[in-house]
């Protein structure tokens, strides 16, 4: 295991400052039982206007944009993707305009916040009725001249934020400030965060392996496309792995979807309330399920110190919320994308 001199492997490299980092390590005692170790990756702290693990990503993404002359980009996201939102505060912050492909997502107060945000930030949205109309949707902003970002930031550059994650765990580790995980727990939706990370433990020689907990569906294509962007990130930082040692760094977790794609479980509920001790926040969509599955390894007593990557942004919403309009005063369109069952038979 060894990596190359690719410029995009240094932590500087092809990188719009956006973050504050080191993000800490912290641990969850309360959760933690005689033996195994619950740690937490504060990745919810990369930005105080906006953090989570968008941040990250964007700072290679936006680069990238930038150096390739475009002025206007377009991604895809769901009615409530902290995606589009990131994409659309710190896209906008660097002179790109941000559109965004918008699917619909059952409806929550939190989607309602996310997907009013964005608009309020500046994004122009184009709202389908499905995904099958995606392409399209995309192909036709293209057409116009936009720069294509792909769902959730997941292209190789935007993975290698967290290559960079990785990294950045293992100098925290040979500080001292936190043991070696066994496993790094984190929610596994578009697959660019678990796949960097996975990437970058196996260019640290450390003993790490990624579980990424799948949120999203079909979880047969969502599993092939993460250990497809694994590879890329490998090949992209001139890491050279052994036979299976990539495919044997990131496993797959679909225990904790439960129906669907922004579906609540009783898993992720009970999740949200233990991590409350912990002082963290979460969301139905993907951190209480990737908490769900971190707390099963530490109370099945499978991994003796496990690392949860806390993935969405602490930062309060009511600053990104200033002169966004009520939900109900939004286009039919567009609010047809967070409506859940009682607002559809009200439309």
């Amino acid at each position: 295991m060894s990596a190359g001199n690719d410029r995009d492997a240094r932590p500087d490299a092809m990188r719009l400052p956006i973050g504050t980092f080191p993000t800490p390590i912290e641990p969850a005692a309360a959760l933690s039982t005689p033996g195994f170790e619950l740690w937490v990756k504060r990745d919810d702290k990369t930005n105080a206007v906006y953090g989570g693990n968008k941040v990250r990503k964007l700072e290679r993404v936006l680069a990238d944009a930038k150096a390739r002359g475009a002025t206007r980009i377009v991604t895809v996201g769901a009615a409530g993707s902290h995606h589009v939102l990131a994409t659309t505060i710190f896209g906008t912050r660097v002179g790109l305009a941000v559109e965004a492909v918008l699917v619909p997502q059952p409806g929550s107060a939190h989607v309602r916040d996310v997907l009013r945000a964005s608009l309020a930030r500046g994004v122009r949205a184009f709202p389908v009725t499905s995904r099958a109309m995606i392409p399209w949707a995309v192909a036709a902003r293209v057409a116009t001249g936009a720069m294509f970002v792909p769902v959730g930031g997941s292209s190789v550059p935007g993975a290698m934020g967290y290559f960079d994650a990785a990294r950045e765990v293992a100098t925290q580790v040979r500080a001292g400030q936190a043991p070696e995980p066994d496993v790094c727990v984190v929610a596994l939706g578009s697959g660019g965060t678990a796949a960097g990370l996975a990437a970058g433990f196996e260019a640290e020689g450390m003993k790490t392996r990624v579980v990424g907990v799948c949120v999203s569906q079909p979880p047969a294509l969502v599993i092939l496309a993460a250990r497809r962007l694994t590879r890329a990130c490998a090949r992209r930082a001139g890491v050279h792995a052994e036979g299976d040692a990539l495919r044997t760094r990131l496993a797959v977790d679909v225990r904790f979807l439960g129906d669907g794609y922004g579906l609540a479980t009783a898993e992720g509920d009970a999740a949200t309330r233990d991590a409350a001790r912990a002082g963290l926040t979460l969301d139905a969509t993907y951190t209480a399920k990737a908490f769900a599955a971190a707390l099963w390894h530490v109370r099945a007593q499978r991994s003796r110190r496990v690392l949860y990557l806390h993935t969405l942004s602490s930062a309060p919403m009511a600053p990104l919320l200033e002169g966004a309009r009520a939900f109900e005063s939004l286009d039919p369109a567009v609010r047809a994308l967070a409506a859940d069952a009682t607002d559809a038979a009200n439309q």
